[in-house]
């Protein structure tokens, strides 16, 4: 569903600063929940654009849905915005707009046929217990609401990947466990979801989804669900691997 192979980037002159993504590889299937963690500066944000086209990778290949999106054309955007759905951290909603308006305008955006875009609002709404505030104008939602209509807006048109760009920053632990539950019901009903977090929290309540580890632009270590074993970059043996931590998976 989503694959990177020796993906590397680089902002300014390759060989005089250093890459902020190295040679990075991996692969996630479709439905899996897997979580992006590592320090600041690690490649996290760059590795969110690159999949959104954001960013041209200067070597390797990213595929998206089977499709190489690596040297994407202009033209294609449009494709891959049907496949990736994308939840910010500062939502980027229509404060005046209503949470169903919102919704509609993404849709239209993606050349939705006006007969349908109720419909399918209707339904992303709802998919995340929003249906009774849709005509409430965002302004006048809470922080946790706007944090749902902001998902509603990235499953309206169904795609096949979520990403979420450090989604809990805003909120508070009530409602940080609220949307880690919603993403989790999401992933298990088939679409893949990639959530970048540096909070140790999140790696704690999402136990079962697996880890991948960025440090310095690469990709050092992959976990598998809470009882799975770290593969560390370069082959280490098992005894050498990091110790089965929320607050070492984002250190």
């Amino acid at each position: 569903m989503l694959e990177f192979a020796d993906v590397t980037k680089t902002y300014g002159r390759p060989g005089k600063v250093p890459p902020a993504l190295d040679g990075v590889s991996f692969a996630v299937d479709e439905g899996e929940l897997v979580l992006l963690v590592g320090p600041s500066g690690a490649g996290k944000s760059t590795l969110i654009r690159l999949v959104l086209a954001a960013e041209r990778p200067d070597a390797g290949v990213i595929r998206v849905a089977g499709r190489d999106i690596s040297r994407l054309r202009r033209s294609s955007i449009p494709y891959l915005r049907r496949n990736v759905g994308v939840v910010f951290q500062d939502f980027k909603l229509i404060a005046q707009a209503s949470a169903r308006e919102n919704v509609e305008l993404a849709l239209q955006a993606l050349g939705w046929p006006r007969a349908v875009v109720r419909e399918r609002a209707a339904w992303a709404l709802a998919s995340v217990e929003m249906a009774d505030l849709a005509q409430k104008p965002v302004c006048r939602l809470s922080g946790g609401e706007q944090q749902r209509v902001a998902i509603a807006r990235a499953l309206a048109a169904a795609p096949p990947i979520l990403l979420a760009d450090e989604p809990t920053g805003n909120l508070d632990p009530h409602l940080t466990a609220e949307l880690l539950e919603l993403l989790a019901r999401i992933s298990a009903q088939g679409t893949t979801v990639v959530l970048a977090t540096h909070d140790p929290a999140v790696v704690s309540a999402l136990a079962d989804a697996r880890v991948l580890r960025l440090e310095a632009g690469r990709l050092v270590a992959d976990r598998r669900g809470a009882a799975g074993p770290w593969v560390l970059d370069g082959g280490a043996p098992p005894e050498a691997a990091p110790s089965d931590t929320a607050q070492e998976a984002v250190a």
